[in-house]
């Protein structure tokens, strides 16, 4: 699986992105919007998790590279949550990128080329994303992409404690724009 855009590459996972995504999810900026950074071997379960992803459903989350470089610099893809969300059962597109990468578009470029490719080529009639209502840059990434709020889907994530300052979650929806 390949897809690529004007200034990226997203495709699987390879073995050589361990280290690049341990470093990713050890960054307490990459990670500011989440529970706490990952450690090394919750990141090499998490890649595990995905290639399962993979396996099971056809589908899952990509790892990009800079065309001109061939620097991984994030990931994103489609998923299905492996817990309840308002929407579910859903498609959820998610994104993480290296902080060299922020302000670039970059997020912007590859979420675009996965909705196209859950739209054209899954067939899947509607796509979600979620986030920490206080994650700004995300919920501006998901307006820039035509995604739009409900608010009686917001929620509480369900893998949070409810004393977490990240407890509520904004619910974002596209669903195919092609008749």
């Amino acid at each position: 699986m390949r897809i690529d855009t004007e200034r990226l590459i997203l495709r699987r996972f390879e073995p050589e992105d361990t280290d690049a995504i341990v470093a990713m999810n050890a960054n307490p900026k990459v990670m500011e919007y989440f529970a706490a950074p990952i450690s090394r071997e919750a990141s090499i379960a998490h890649l595990k998790r995905i290639s399962e992803h993979w396996e099971t459903n056809g589908f899952g989350l990509l790892a990009f590279e800079r065309c001109q470089t061939g620097q991984m610099i994030g990931f994103t893809g489609l998923t299905i949550p492996s817990y309840p969300v308002p929407a579910s059962p859903c498609v959820e597109i998610g994104w993480r990128l290296t902080p060299d990468a922020w302000g670039k578009g970059l997020a912007f470029e590859a979420a675009q080329a996965c909705l196209k490719w859950g739209f054209d080529k899954l067939d899947l009639k509607e796509i979600v994303s979620f986030t920490y209502k206080g994650n700004t840059p995300s919920r501006r990434l998901m307006d820039r992409l035509g995604m739009k709020r409900n608010k009686p889907d917001d929620f509480d994530h369900p893998m949070l404690t409810a004393d977490s300052v990240l407890l509520r979650h904004v619910l974002y929806r596209l669903v195919d724009p092609t008749p």
